[in-house]
């Protein structure tokens, strides 16, 4: 038994059971990979892909001749094994590296558009004055695209409002609080007013986040709770292109308050949408039993300074399951 071995068993499952996508992952070749599990399989006593003509005559129809097409019940608990091995091959990797040189390596952070243009910039820029050397990389995308950059150890944390609590092999620590606002020409008809309401703004074309990003959910669970059909006219994932639209007079904005910055919007202006959507909470999201680099635990307590290093720690030893602000 090897690592190697472990490794193109996991990444075949990670890969849907496609042996050939597992192979263009693992750099190899399919009948590589077909071999290496094989040859666990032999050293284990037990299949863990079984074929379709098994000698009991029992029709599992795992594997169609080459082409896999599920795990055996066997195969489920050592594929759960192997993970656990391979994340504590990582951890003592992690070790190794963070006594060795504890300022120098690589973080790679994933985060949505939003976290990355208006959350993000003071800190990163206090981190690398702290480690200049340490490789920074920030990734986007949507929070459930973060949530598996993380699983599969494409990243070290993810952060993001939504969908980052969802994932069993997730910890997801809340990190700060935030609210919605609505942004408008400065001569639109709602700037006179002193309290928007619901029934308000379902006047207007709306603009706002796609259903992915940025407290979505809440906007359109707000809308519904009050009976009423907002007229979207034009989902995004950047705050910025929302902003481009409502100055272009396509319709209001629902954007992130942190989004609005009065001097590069001055020709909009920010109406506060809190009492009306409630208040979201941005979440940093990392792998369950993960060995975190100590620069990492500066990081995300530079993002949340409440969010220090023992708390982190003492949740991915299991010790607390919930975390509130």
């Amino acid at each position: 038994m090897n690592f190697q071995q472990l490794r193109y068993v996991r990444e075949t499952v990670r890969q849907g059971l496609n042996l050939t996508e597992a192979a263009k992952k693992l750099f190899t070749s399919q009948p590589g990979v077909s071999k290496q599990i094989r040859e666990l399989e032999n050293e284990l006593g037990v299949e863990i892909f079984v074929r379709l003509e098994n000698e009991l005559g029992v029709e599992i129809f795992v594997r169609h001749g080459k082409r896999i097409v599920a795990v055996t019940e066997p195969g489920k608990a050592v594929v759960e094994v192997i993970e656990r091995l391979l994340q504590e091959a990582e951890n003592l990797k992690q070790v190794g590296r963070e006594f060795k040189d504890q300022a120098a390596g690589t973080l790679t952070i994933a985060t949505t558009h939003t976290q990355a243009r208006y959350s993000l910039p003071k800190v990163v820029g206090a981190f690398k004055r702290r480690y200049p050397r340490v490789h920074l990389t920030i990734k986007q995308g949507n929070p459930p695209q973060l949530a598996e950059m993380v699983i599969a150890r494409e990243a070290d944390m993810a952060i993001a409002t939504e969908a980052l609590d969802n994932y069993p092999k997730l910890i997801a620590l809340p990190g700060y609080e935030w609210r919605h606002c609505v942004v408008v020409p400065a001569k639109h008809p709602l700037a006179k007013e002193q309290r928007l309401t619901l029934e308000m703004l379902a006047r207007y074309p709306v603009v706002t986040y796609d259903p992915a990003f940025a407290g979505r959910s809440r906007i359109d669970e707000a809308f519904q709770a009050q009976g009423l059909t907002p007229d979207i006219v034009l989902s995004a994932v950047d705050s910025d292109v929302i902003k481009t639209y409502v100055e272009l007079g396509l319709g209001i904005g629902v954007i992130a308050a942190m989004a609005f910055d009065e001097k590069r919007d001055r020709h909009l202006r920010a109406l506060e949408a809190g009492h009306l959507f409630g208040t979201m909470t941005t979440r940093v999201a990392v792998r369950r039993g993960a060995a975190l680099r100590g620069y990492a635990y500066t990081f995300i307590e530079l993002f949340s300074p409440r969010l220090s290093r023992k708390l982190i720690e003492t949740a991915l030893a299991g010790k607390a399951e919930t975390y509130e602000l």
